[in-house]
């Protein structure tokens, strides 16, 4: 691909964007927003399926879905996380004009994902008792939880299908289009979420239905809207096969990602089956809090993923200035959102859990649990928009590393130290987040050094501007 076919894709189609030139803070803000919309969006899924559920079902099906939507974002997380391989990828080879290997790259992720899919589905269907039997689900919940989860887990190849085309989607600049497929997709969700749960009375099973159908439709919309897409590389149902070559190099750039991010999944499983093993109303509390961070987080995760886009394509066209800008820039507007959401949820806490739970129990455990996240707020903007950085120079092994030593190093075992204080405070448990962070944007910062001192003089760092 010629820079020329770039200018060209821009010209033709508004939503897909060369980060290679023109002012950063704009193009990252614009990019970032159709992003935070989707994740919203995408976050919804699960905060419908619990808001209802918390409506017009019992305890026990809440803490269904509040336990085994955990466990599908830990188990299905990582595919995502996976996927940035590909929009790495992609991002480096549009920033140096290489598309034809962009094309080679689209169909042999294709394959790899299709493999990966139906190994998640196996351990979904088949395991789900016994992961319910690690998390501690309680008595109460077990059964529903098992159902939920299955039923979930018999669609993860329809989760993965929509990874995979967001991070193509991403890697060649446009987010918008994503944006479009998953508003489409969540009206449908919460229109099945009330006709199941509210008038089938099928409690969390219909909840998952719900969420396996809407998230088809997305997958469905997708496919439609990128045979009418622009792209900026050439593509054809003959590049879909098995390429080791291929899978090699989004193996490099995901595998990492991917680790990291099960293992931090399954920190915060610990976290969940230590606070499950207290009860049901302080199983039922920490589902409705994560529910709500999943919302106070999405500026941050917004900002993570705009600018590992906006860093690949600039790595791959020597661009490092801008990419070292767009970090300083990210973190800036990131926090500043931080510090509204922290204020926030520290002060009423106990009305944004509200929204998901009528449990007045329920809902005063969660904003105890939530007034630490408050904290992490102000934390989270600053280590996200670095691991977004690192990921789009490629330097994904490190963020592999910080995310398991400061899940294992200090979340899970300042969690179960807490746990073991008395009286029990879901507040003091949540303290374990926080403390995670501090290490990461010390760990990040440490990285940062060690790059600029193995690279004094070269830009190739990435860091030096």
């Amino acid at each position: 691909m010629t820079g020329y076919r770039v200018r060209h894709m821009k010209q033709k189609n508004g939503s897909a964007q060369n980060f290679t030139s023109g002012p950063i803070l704009s193009q990252l803000i614009r990019f970032s927003i159709p992003v935070l919309f989707a994740l919203l969006l995408q976050a919804t899924y699960g905060a419908v399926d619990l808001l209802i559920v918390g409506q017009f079902a019992s305890s026990a099906d809440v803490s269904a879905v509040a336990t085994g939507s955990n466990i599908m974002i830990t188990l299905t997380g990582p595919i995502s996380s996976f996927a940035m391989g590909i929009t790495v990828l992609l991002g480096q080879q549009i920033g140096r004009g290489d598309g034809e290997r962009g094309g080679k790259t689209i169909g042999g992720g294709i394959t790899l994902f299709i493999c990966l899919g139906f190994a998640l589905t196996a351990v979904l269907v088949l395991l789900t008792p016994q992961v319910c039997t690690l998390m501690h689900s309680p008595k109460e919940a077990f059964d529903r939880t098992v159902s939920y989860v299955r039923i979930c887990g018999g669609g993860v190849l329809v989760i993965i299908a929509y990874n995979l085309l967001g991070s193509i989607f991403r890697g060649i600049g446009d987010s918008r289009t994503p944006l479009v497929a998953v508003a489409i997709a969540c009206v449908f969700n919460i229109a099945g979420d009330l006709f199941l749960v509210r008038n089938a009375g099928l409690g969390a099973s219909g909840a998952a239905i719900a969420t396996v159908a809407a998230q088809a439709l997305s997958v469905v919309i997708s496919l439609i809207l990128i045979r009418r897409h622009e792209l900026p590389f050439s593509f054809s149902w003959k590049l879909i096969h098995i390429n080791g070559q291929i899978w090699k190099a989004i193996t490099t750039l995901g595998l990492p990602l991917a680790v990291s991010d099960l293992l931090v999944g399954l920190s915060f499983m610990i976290i969940q089956a230590i606070v499950n093993s207290l009860g049901l109303i302080p199983s039922a509390g920490i589902g409705v809090a994560e529910k709500v961070c999943a919302f106070i987080m999405l500026v941050p995760s917004s900002f993570m993923q705009s600018v590992a886009a906006f860093t690949a394509q600039n790595v791959g066209a020597r661009r490092y200035d801008r990419a070292t800008k767009a970090l300083r820039y990210g973190i800036l507007a990131s926090l500043a959102v931080g510090v509204f959401m922290g204020l926030l949820t520290f002060i009423r806490g106990d009305l944004l859990c509200a929204i998901f739970s009528k449990d007045p129990e329920v809902v005063l455990a969660g904003a105890d649990y939530l007034k630490s996240y408050a904290i992490d707020c102000v934390l989270t903007p600053i280590f996200f928009v670095f691991i977004g950085y690192y990921n789009g120079l490629g330097q994904t092994r490190f963020v592999m590393l910080q995310g398991i030593i400061s899940a294992f190093g200090v979340r899970v075992p300042v969690s179960y130290f807490m746990s073991r204080l008395r009286p029990v405070s879901l507040f003091k448990i949540g303290l374990a987040t926080p403390c995670s962070s501090v290490l990461q944007i010390v760990m990040c910062l440490l990285f940062m050094a060690h790059l600029k001192r193995k690279y004094p003089d070269k830009r190739s760092s990435g860091l030096l501007s």
